[in-house]
């Protein structure tokens, strides 16, 4: 083995690629601008298919645009010639992928979108392909060399399709105004998804309320109250009931150097603490808590606490590393 040798190809291989995105990006026109037009302009679902490599890459982009507003799903084409050809309404929209345009397996499903008057968007690198005629609109790749030694092995083609992909994703995504909430909604699990839902889902319906003292009382009620609620601060509520400061176990071991005996919550806590409203995503209260170096939050909702999040809450349900 010769490291020196393998590195530069692994970086060929990279150069490649990005002159391969370049091309792309100077190839774009018209054409994603229609196909966007198609797509808004269809009730039903778009169908993605290809087979091979641009079948893999197919179900990442029909993946891509179902989570961003568009409904997708991705169907072998094979298994359109043996009945899955039914999944085909009349109001969906077919986006076939194939490098060379002339894959057999597409035949079946291209001739029943033309029978059926349902239009299909055709990712090809080759102009004039079975695809490229048999598409109401043509996504048309420029022709770069693939990065494979031979010439052969899908790579630049299938890294340009998916980009294409993700662009066309987006730009429908735009289009439609789906907005960060609408992707929390179909996108509730993971780390990600957590941080997309509100604090109010995040407390769910069990949620304890925080402990808290008034602001009178005694230092003993303090260190009492942090004790038994767990999450390393008390509220500390005005004769209202609304959130006048706080005391975490921080201020109560620098109130030692004090004497404690004449101490009462006011004394010691800290006012006005950063807040987060339940409706806020998770997203802000995390970007709260490292912004200002702090290790509790409260939840504030008509001037009352109703929750307190702890970082190390966060730490444990995965919110942050």
């Amino acid at each position: 083995m010769d490291p020196a040798k393998i590195l530069e190809r692994a970086r060929a291989v990279v150069r490649l690629n990005i002159e391969a995105l370049e091309a792309l990006d100077r190839n774009l026109n018209g054409s994603l601008v229609r196909a966007c037009e198609v797509i808004l302009s269809r009730p039903g679902y778009v169908v993605v298919t290809g087979m091979g490599k641009s079948g893999h890459i197919g179900g990442k982009i029909a993946a891509t645009l179902a989570s961003t507003g568009t409904n997708a799903f991705f169907v072998h084409p094979a298994e359109m010639s043996h009945g899955d050809l039914g999944m085909l309404r009349r109001d969906c929209t077919l986006l076939a992928i194939s490098n060379s345009g002339e894959s057999r397996e597409l035949r079946d499903p291209l001739t029943f979108c033309q029978r059926n008057d349902i239009p299909t968007v055709g990712i090809t690198q080759r102009k004039g392909s079975l695809l490229d005629r048999m598409s109401e609109v043509t996504l048309l790749m420029p022709t770069v060399a693939e990065a494979c030694p031979n010439g052969l092995a899908p790579t630049t083609s299938t890294l340009m399709t998916l980009a294409l992909g993700d662009a066309l994703a987006m730009a429908l995504m735009d289009e439609r105004g789906f907005s960060a909430e609408d992707f929390g909604l179909h996108h509730p699990g993971g780390a990600l998804g957590m941080k997309l839902q509100t604090v109010r889902e995040w407390m769910g319906d069990n949620h304890a309320p925080p402990a808290t003292v008034a602001a009178g009382a005694p230092f003993s009620e303090v260190v009492a109250s942090i004790t038994e609620g767990r999450k390393g601060a008390v509220a500390v509520l005005a004769a209202d009931g609304r959130l006048a400061g706080m005391v975490t176990d921080g201020d109560v071991r620098r109130a030692f150097a004090r004497d404690v005996t004449a101490l009462v919550a006011d004394d010691i806590m800290s006012p006005h603490p950063i807040t987060v409203s339940p409706d806020a995503r998770m997203s802000d209260a995390i970007d709260l808590i490292a912004a200002n170096k702090i290790g509790n939050l409260f939840v504030v909702e008509a001037g009352r606490p109703v929750a307190i999040i702890h970082v190390s809450e966060l730490i444990q349900a995965g919110y942050v590393a």
